[in-house]
């Protein structure tokens, strides 16, 4: 693969910052180098900087230059690599990885994701790696508050629409889970773990995630414990199947939709490879966390939306592919979470 690695060994916990007011003429002049006929764009930054989940950094804004004696105009989404001064949620960060799925996931699927444009992957223009994308209009189900809470527009919308959603949200992950050779084709994102397995190379990632939190957090009994659990009741027939594309942090609070229709598939750092049901569970679980947060603030929730047995019926529908028990695959979750 021609893109190298954006981002590794990010530095211990600390606070993101980022000074905006630097963005346009940085961005400006970068651009002038990729743009055909040098142009030189004006760059407007819309929204400054958008840090989801303390991951990555997310900055919109328009671009506008002439080519070919026509002006031109282009909405944009920078997707930033966390710096070294910034909490790191990931001990490396690979957005590389990203760009390349995105790109490939466009190519081989009718998944709706971003038209990727390009990547800086030196980090000497905004001090770390970036991509841009196309940016797409669209709406997304809250995470603060949580949208179980009520008072926005997926939970006050008719069951059947709410419903709509849910399955075509889960198609999503059966195109993706459909795509050939995936372990060839994407065999990058899992170099250089360890394991004979798709499932076991990724759980050795996420037991060296913790022990990267350690230092920082301190060790957790429980979570100690559940790995114990995870590896006495290891799921065989899952793990040997042939490995599929995961989409990683699959859940509705990463796609844009339109009419309950999904219009773009985002946030794509936990992308690997293994057994599907990996992807059908956290799709369960993340609205399992919400739904119980519901509970807590003694709110009804959603307790008809993403239930195991109509997103099984469904999946299995659109991939004549019977799922296995997911209950490992929630203990796994929620070691993730």
């Amino acid at each position: 693969m021609s893109h190298e690695p954006a981002v590794e060994d990010v530095g211990r916990l600390q606070r993101s910052s980022r000074d905006v007011t630097t963005l346009p003429a940085l961005l400006s002049r970068w651009l002038a180098t990729v743009l055909p006929g040098a142009a030189t764009p004006e760059v407007l930054v819309e929204s400054g900087i958008d840090s989801t989940g303390m991951s990555s950094e997310t900055i919109v804004f328009t671009a506008r230059w002439d080519q070919d004696g026509q002006p031109m105009e282009q909405k944009l989404v920078a997707r930033v690599a966390p710096s070294a001064t910034d909490v790191p949620v990931f001990p490396s960060y690979r957005l590389d990885h990203q760009f390349e799925v995105i790109r490939q996931v466009g190519e081989l699927t009718d998944v709706p994701v971003p038209r990727v444009r390009w990547i800086e992957t030196t980090g000497e223009v905004l001090g770390t790696p970036f991509f841009l994308m196309d940016y797409v209009e669209g709406v997304v189900p809250p995470d603060v508050m949580p949208y179980t809470f009520g008072g926005n527009w997926f939970a006050d919308a008719p069951a059947d629409q709410q419903r709509a959603l849910q399955d075509a949200t889960v198609a999503v992950l059966a195109e993706l889970h459909s795509i050939p050779n995936a372990e060839k084709t994407f065999g990058f994102l899992t170099e250089g773990y360890r394991g004979d397995t798709a499932l076991r190379r990724h759980v050795e990632w996420v037991r060296s995630w913790y022990d990267f939190a350690v230092p920082d957090i301190g060790r957790s009994p429980l979570l100690e414990r559940t790995f114990d659990w995870l590896e006495e009741h290891w799921p065989d027939d899952a793990a040997t199947r042939e490995p599929v594309l995961l989409w990683g942090d699959a859940r509705v609070g990463n796609v844009l939709y339109r009419d309950f229709q999904p219009v773009a598939v985002l946030d794509w750092e936990m992308v690997t490879l293994g057994p599907r049901e990996l992807d059908v569970a956290w799709m369960i679980f993340a609205h399992m966390v919400f739904q119980e947060l519901a509970g807590l603030a003694t709110l009804p929730g959603l307790p008809e939306v993403m239930r195991e047995e109509d997103v099984r019926a469904t999946y299995q529908r659109l991939t004549d592919i019977e799922l296995g028990d997911l209950h490992w695959f929630y203990v796994y979750s929620g070691v993730m979470w």
